[in-house]
């Protein structure tokens, strides 16, 4: 993720930032054009104070500090490009499930951010009803909710986002790291496996990278589980349990492919250079000066990665931490995530016709309405506070006072009519989880 500044001051802000600690002015995120907005008041909308000053208001899950992303002040659905995929949300009455669900949805935010920045299908399940990218944020109550995704229903337990659970987890499974993004990642892997790879004709190239597919995915868990990954899985898998399934691997490899274009693009706009003082080896050498998400293959991107990582890990050592990025990416791996950059770009370039076959915004942004909605008759949740008038505790923000660089704007995905909301804590229909 790249940086951003305050339009008004130009003070440094984090993407998650809702007003601006050094001049006071209400934030927003505005994916049309993919920056941070301040945002000065017009009635009961706002115009943001980037180049073309469109008239704005917040995506309505802002009542509940759950997002802070914009929508067209004459949208008529009051939830925005990643709140629009939410189908069940926790009861928010209950305070542990506000703070849990409010975790969920930075993350899944984060996961958005790079999904547009993609330019990938973003359908809904308005889009397609059957298979289109939805959510249920569910609570365990009669029995244990499975993580776990199925024709594009991508279903997480709310107590992952408490720390010490996944801590426990990621201990009893053995596993170097465990993070919500992590799971955003690995989920919407599986669900793009299903867009980009079968939907898209490409079955026969990805099986002969990842291996069949048609082996029986609930008997090859139950031998992952018993026996645990082959000896020498470093050799040819990202982590042990990409080992268990093809989906696994496939799922796995795309999501360290977002863990590394995200890192790279924060470390790349901080204008990182990695030039290590024992060595003259090239590997270890690195200027970050490039956007990951246009490089023209996975090896620019993985030249950039490995002196980054060396960097990173040593640094965390430093503190006494564990590396932050304890993987090795084999040459076989490196081949996964080629595939993978392949069947992304090819995405992007199937999907705009020749005429917007340049960087701007080409399609209309509209939002369905998803949880939590308003009851019928009532009106739609008013907009966030005003610039002049801070939360109680506005977030504390370091960074210098610099401002940065314009970014380009993204493209993004057609956005559908309005669908009826689902009920908060909603059980949704049994459903055989497939994929995990």
């Amino acid at each position: 993720m790249r940086l951003f500044n305050c339009q008004s001051c130009g003070q440094a802000i984090y993407f998650e930032n809702r007003f601006c600690g050094n001049c006071g002015h209400a934030l927003g995120y505005l994916p049309i054009t993919g920056e941070m907005a301040a945002l000065q008041p017009d009635g009961d909308a706002y115009i943001a104070l980037t180049r073309k000053k469109p008239a704005v208001r917040y995506c309505a899950n802002i009542d509940s500090d759950g997002c802070n992303w914009l929508i067209p002040a004459n949208q008529e659905s009051p939830f925005c490009l990643a709140c629009r995929h939410n189908r069940t949300i926790p009861d928010l009455s209950v305070d542990q499930n506000l703070l849990k669900w409010q975790q969920m949805e930075i993350a899944k935010h984060r996961l958005f951010y790079t999904l547009i920045a993609l330019k990938l299908p973003l359908k809904n399940r308005l889009d397609d009803p059957e298979h289109g990218l939805a959510f249920d944020f569910l609570t365990d109550h009669v029995e244990k909710v499975m993580t776990g995704h199925e024709d594009g229903l991508i279903t997480i337990n709310l107590n992952e986002a408490d720390d010490a659970y996944r801590e426990k987890l990621r201990t009893q499974m053995h596993e170097p790291y465990r993070t919500l993004l992590g799971h955003f990642r690995h989920e919407v892997g599986h669900y793009f496996w299903d867009v980009l790879v079968r939907d898209a004709g490409r079955l026969a190239e990805c099986r002969a990278i990842f291996g069949d597919d048609d082996q029986d995915y609930g008997d090859s868990l139950k031998l992952y589980y018993a026996e645990g990954a082959p000896a020498n899985w470093q050799n040819s898998y990202i982590s042990a349990y990409a080992s268990a399934h093809p989906w696994e691997d496939f799922a796995e490899t795309w999501a360290h492919y977002l863990h590394i274009i995200d890192t790279l693009e924060t470390a790349s706009t901080f204008g990182l250079r990695i030039h290590p003082q024992v060595t003259k080896h090239k590997s270890l050498h690195a200027d970050l000066n490039f956007d990951p998400h246009h490089a023209k293959d996975v090896r620019t991107v993985i030249d950039a990665w490995l002196p980054l990582t060396f960097a990173m890990n040593n640094l965390n050592r430093s503190m006494g931490y564990s590396d932050l990025y304890p993987f090795i990416l084999s040459e076989p791996v490196i081949g996964k995530m080629q595939f993978i950059h392949e069947i992304i770009h090819a995405s992007q370039v199937e999907r705009r016709p020749p005429s917007a076959r340049r960087t701007g915004l080409f399609r209309k942004s509209a939002a369905p309405a998803q949880p939590p909605a308003p009851p019928p008759g009532e009106p739609a949740p008013a907009p966030g506070p005003g610039p002049d008038i801070p939360p109680e505790n506005p977030p504390i923000v370091e960074p210098p006072n610099d401002p940065l660089p314009d970014h380009p704007p993204v493209e993004l995905p057609p956005g559908p009519d309005e669908m009826p909301p689902p009920i908060p804590d909603e059980v949704p229909p049994a459903v055989n989880m497939g994929v995990g």
